[in-house]
């Protein structure tokens, strides 16, 4: 499993490349140029640093007592990638790829985010390394995350709205392609996920992967065993895909990704597109994709704007089907019930992303045994949620 993709981004019957042929020769590019970078000493060092003296690496475990006391079962740590500069995992890719559009020669980036934590750390990069940045957004998720559009503003990136389809993440993520395909010689796509066409899941998995390895040391310390289970969110799922994949080929750790349920997966307003969905093709991949019965693609639904995509990374639907890793969809009333929880118990408000994760605890946790370990990726932090929560708790 740790040994996928194969040479043309295929995970089993699922990823691949799937673009017009004006982007061959970008993807191309991008695929050479990662081989030959992920192999680099120099770059992987540079890299390296940035991650610990600008983004705040590594990030703490911490120890939940106050949390695993609620339940009585168990104990429970957090990944605390909230601690993060830009309040998210997002920066640990958008700093990689800075990095790799530097040295394509590339002068300006092209972005499309939903919660704003992947818009704000793509301009946070751009600034780092002297590039242009345009963030496409969804007119729906500029109104609940107005806080990171003003963010990104203030970095000097200009934000794009799109007011075509469900005016969230999807159609962000069409418009940010479309405009790749017209300026595919000076601007690198700086995708936020583990989506897309090849080399994208397989190198924005391997640039957030640093989330899991740091998790592996620090549980082996605390706890002195490798955890018994690890929980994560997942939208397009790249937070939880660098958390799982070091531990792929340890069997006695049991995984579980979250997925957005929204009002419901027997309603049509989720995205739980793991559940409900089957394989179809979008954005340039084959992976599982909320669609009806001609294969046209539904409206994805969630609290979340993080969350609120009709797909999932390829890695994810074959580790589905594998069965290696378990998926879980939790509702917008459950995810709140979570971040309500670790508010009160803990001081720590979380995105509503990991609150999906943190809302399935009360059905995992009575499973467990005393001498279990739960870790949670804790990807972001909520300050950018606080005005949907305001509205709704």
């Amino acid at each position: 499993m740790r040994n996928l993709p194969d040479a043309k981004g295929h995970f089993g019957p699922y990823g691949g490349r799937y673009v017009p042929e004006t982007l061959v020769k970008a993807c191309e590019e991008l695929t050479s140029a990662y081989r030959t970078i992920k192999n680099d000493k120099k770059f992987r060092k540079e890299l390296s640093i940035y991650l610990e003296t600008y983004a705040g690496r590594p990030t703490p475990l911490y120890e939940a007592k106050n949390l695993a006391a609620h339940f009585g079962h168990g104990r429970i740590f957090l990944k605390r990638e909230d601690l993060l500069h830009t309040g998210a995992h997002k920066i640990n890719n958008t700093l990689a790829q800075g990095l790799l559009a530097k040295r394509l020669g590339k002068t300006r980036i092209v972005a499309e985010t939903g919660a704003g934590q992947h818009g704000v750390a793509s301009a946070t990069a751009a600034c780092v390394f002297g590039l242009k940045c345009v963030v496409y957004m969804g007119a729906v998720d500029m109104e609940r995350q107005a806080l990171n559009v003003y963010k990104m503003k203030l970095l000097g990136a200009e934000v794009r709205p799109v007011h075509s389809g469900s005016k969230t993440l999807k159609d962000a993520t069409n418009e940010a392609i479309r405009d790749w395909v017209t300026n595919v010689e000076d601007t690198h796509y700086l995708l936020g996920s583990v989506v897309g066409p090849h080399p994208y899941p397989s190198m924005v998995r391997d640039f957030q992967e640093v989330i899991g390895r740091e998790t592996r040391r620090q549980i082996v310390k605390a706890a002195g065993h490798l955890p018994s289970y690890l929980m994560a969110c997942v939208g397009g799922g790249s937070n939880s895909m660098g958390f799982f994949h070091p531990f792929l080929r340890d069997r006695s750790v049991r995984m579980i990704g979250i997925e957005a349920a929204g009002e419901g997966v027997e309603t049509s307003h989720h995205a739980a597109s793991i559940t409900k969905g089957r394989p179809g093709i979008l954005h340039g991949m084959k992976s599982y994709l909320l669609q009806d019965k001609n294969g046209q693609v539904q409206l994805a639904h969630s609290i979340s704007a993080g969350l609120d995509y009709p797909s999932v990374g390829p890695e994810h639907s074959y580790l589905k089907d594998s069965g290696r890793v378990a998926y879980q969809a939790v509702t917008d009333a459950d995810a709140l019930k979570g971040f309500d929880l670790l508010t009160k118990l803990e001081g720590i408000m979380p995105a509503l992303e990991p609150a999906h994760a943190l809302g399935y605890l009360p059905k995992l946790m009575p499973k467990t045994r005393r001498s279990d370990t739960v870790v949670v990726c804790l990807s972001g932090r909520g300050d950018k949620d606080i005005h949907t929560v305001q509205q709704h708790l």
